[in-house]
């Protein structure tokens, strides 16, 4: 069996239901409950992983349904660990609490959440601040891949921005949990317009992002396996994450052949081959989407998901790239030829100076090693909140 390109991939389940019968009739919730329990069974047997809050657990009034999805996805993830691929990444879960979440935890669930949160399954991202609900969810939009999004209202919506504004996919459900002009149903009626089908996400193969939306405006009589099957077919089509390109393409300079041949031979083979992720290199041979070659490359690396930044022949251009990547805050892999001289020392970069000699493997070995290294650095000037 082939791999999926979910695998590794973290996928966010965010939303809730309203609690007005008439904008989210109980079978209706119950249904998109279904939907919810089988998506994730199939995301555990593709690999994928997943960002999930811990809370307490509300209830509606009407008809007792629990208004967020959360415990209902961290009691499939417990049920169906049996199903993970041998080769699924590790944490399967990054869990986003915050300092009062221990204490909330229902008591139905508090054997299932101790027997997973002291394993390796599940990583712990603390979000403890005055303003908590929207560094909790900024929190999410930094680890999740993907969006899906049913229900909600102002907080579905703010998760769809930052999820856009980093270049990563949003998939809104137009499930009948909300009123028709909030939360994923807006997000939904937003992507209907052909138009503005690929700010919400975008595609690889044949069939368009437009497609795809309309496919997944399930009508009443389909049933939740199909819909599930339909909704695996669209995430495994969703472009791979980017990782922007930043080093020398002018032929003209010397050591433009040994930068090529070690972009061929080490870091596109291990960056997609074996990351996944789809190398994003503007050189003026592709389709721009801006006016300008400038507005283009900034664009694509504002909302790239890595930056691998090579500076072999001190281009300035390359450290202009290099730099906003810094600011933005994204995570970047710097490179140069070993024995490359540098206008400022950039070994506080703890930069990978790759060699032109050795066996390929030993290169990559090199490059995987490095790499894994700066996975855990943190941003060059962390943020830090005016009122604690």
């Amino acid at each position: 069996m082939s791999k999926s390109p979910l695998l590794g991939r973290r996928i966010h389940i965010a939303g809730s239901i309203a609690s007005d019968l008439a904008n989210a009739p109980s079978e209706d919730v119950a249904q998109a409950r279904e939907l919810v329990a089988q998506l994730v069974k199939e995301l555990i047997k593709k690999g994928a992983t997943f960002v999930v809050p811990v809370d307490t657990e509300k209830t509606r009034d009407a008809d007792g349904h629990p208004i967020c999805f959360d415990w209902l996805i961290w009691e499939t993830i417990h049920k169906n660990l049996t199903k993970r691929p041998a080769t699924a990444s590790s944490p399967l879960v990054v869990a986003v609490q915050h300092h009062k979440s221990e204490e909330q935890i229902p008591s139905q669930f508090t054997e299932l959440w101790d027997s997973l949160r002291g394993s390796d399954l599940v990583k712990i991202e603390n979000a403890a601040h005055w303003n908590m609900a929207s560094k909790r969810m900024e929190a999410q939009a930094q680890w999740g891949d993907i969006l899906i999004a049913l229900g909600g209202s102002e907080g579905v919506l703010f998760l769809g921005n930052l999820y856009h504004d980093a270049g990563k996919p949003v998939i809104p459900l137009p499930l009948k949990l909300c009123p028709e002009g909030t939360g994923a149903r807006r997000l939904f009626n937003f992507g209907l317009t052909s138009s503005n089908t690929e700010r919400l996400f975008q595609t690889e193969g044949t069939t368009d992002p437009h497609s795809w939306i309309n496919r997944i405006n399930f009508p009443s009589r389909k049933m939740t396996g199909e819909r599930v099957a339909d909704l695996i077919d669209l995430l495994e089509a969703l472009a791979r994450p980017r990782a922007f390109v930043v080093r020398l393409l002018n032929p003209d300079f010397s050591e433009f052949q040994e930068v090529q041949n070690f972009f061929d031979t080490v870091v596109e083979p291990i960056v997609e081959g074996e990351l996944g992720y789809k190398m994003v290199i503007v050189d003026g041979k592709q389709r721009y989407k801006a006016a300008r070659i400038d507005e283009d490359i900034f664009t694509k690396l504002h909302k790239s998901s890595v930056v691998l930044a090579d500076i072999t022949a001190s281009r300035a251009n390359c450290f202009l790239e290099f730099g906003y990547a810094l600011g933005r805050g994204l995570p970047t892999m710097l490179m140069a030829k070993e024995g490359t001289s540098h206008p400022f020392d950039i070994t506080n970069f703890s930069a990978l100076h790759w060699k032109t000699t050795g066996s390929v493997e030993e290169r990559r070995r090199a490059f995987r090693e490095h790499w894994d290294a700066i996975q855990s650095r943190p941003h060059i000037v962390p943020t830090e909140p005016l009122i604690p």
